[in-house]
């Protein structure tokens, strides 16, 4: 990320903890006035967004410091590790929202469903606004000619502070059904179901930002490319003749490394430099891959299996 667009990202993670913050203080008062399991649930989310939006600005902070001595690559998995920890607060607060559900379930109390129905609005609309503060930043865009191969890759960090949000946003929407419900049936068991329907939709949201992130930590091959097309890409160049040894992995999301080992043909006429650019120009151009370590060997070593020198 450039220092202009990382700059112009914190100052959005800045208004929307504000906004944020904000709704987090009206919705607790609410929750306590009106007695809504769903809107105190909803209110438990909001916290979370501050959080998510605390701890992702402060990833993305850290992952600016130059590399040093004992992180070559810098600091940028910080924001995986933020995602993961997102990702987790998630799901504790699923888990939370059913246990207290299935107690409200069991003893039930007098809502006051109007006061629950106009804080959810307001909730609501604030979180559309804070959405689409983050939304329009959740993607890295890939550079080069537009081919099948090219990618929009995520930011994971700030796709899971947008997630969180968004997740918001429909529970929101869910405090408002129940609240309309119980306005209108007097059934106050609508607002513990609404509230384990918004536990069931949190966790959906914790998945996908666990996943993603376990994914990256484990080196997984990034989400959209292929080892076995990268391979066929590199062996259909002329001077190429094998290539062993081919890993791809995500130093963080939206930045992937490539290393390979490849043999090139018995050739005369070749020359190494200008084909590890026509090998660089490629995985550029149709991959958007752009961090690689290239070895060229006269014969594949070790049956393949790396070791050479």
């Amino acid at each position: 990320m450039l220092a202009h667009e990382r700059s112009g990202t914190q100052k959005r993670f800045l208004w929307s903890m504000v906004f944020t913050g904000l709704i987090l203080v009206v919705e607790v008062i609410g929750g306590l006035v009106s007695g809504s399991l769903a809107l105190l649930s909803d209110a438990a989310h909001v916290f979370m967004d501050l959080f998510a939006l605390g701890l992702s600005l402060l990833a993305l902070r850290l992952s600016a410091l130059p590399p040093d001595d004992h992180h070559s690559f810098g600091w940028h998995r910080l924001e995986v590790f933020a995602a993961l920890l997102n990702g987790i607060t998630l799901l504790v607060i699923a888990v939370g929202i059913w246990v207290e559900a299935i107690e409200r379930w069991s003893h039930p109390v007098a809502i006051q469903s109007l006061e629950m129905l106009i804080i959810a609005v307001v909730g609501l609309v604030v979180n559309v606004v804070v959405a689409f503060t983050l939304g329009g930043h959740t993607h890295q865009h890939t550079h080069g000619p537009s081919t099948s191969q090219n990618m929009v890759r995520k930011d994971l960090n700030l796709n899971s502070a947008f997630l969180h949000v968004v997740g918001d946003a429909i529970s929101s929407v869910g405090v408002i059904l129940a609240a309309l419900l119980i306005q209108f049936t007097g059934i106050v068991w609508f607002d513990p179901l609404i509230s384990i329907l918004i536990g069931c939709v949190i966790l959906v949201s914790a998945y996908r930002i666990l996943r993603s992130s376990l994914h990256i930590l484990a080196e997984g091959v990034p989400e959209g490319l292929s080892i076995h097309q990268i391979q066929q890409s590199l062996n259909a160049i002329p001077e190429v003749e094998g290539v062993h040894d081919l890993h791809v992995w995500s130093i963080c999301s939206g930045t992937v490394a490539l290393s390979a080992h490849i043999v090139l043909a018995a050739a005369a006429e070749i020359q190494p430099d200008q084909t590890m650019g026509h090998v660089k120009k490629m995985l550029s151009d149709e991959y958007s891959i752009e961090h690689t370590t290239i070895q060229f060997e006269d014969c594949p070593c070790m049956n393949g299996q790396g070791g050479c020198n």
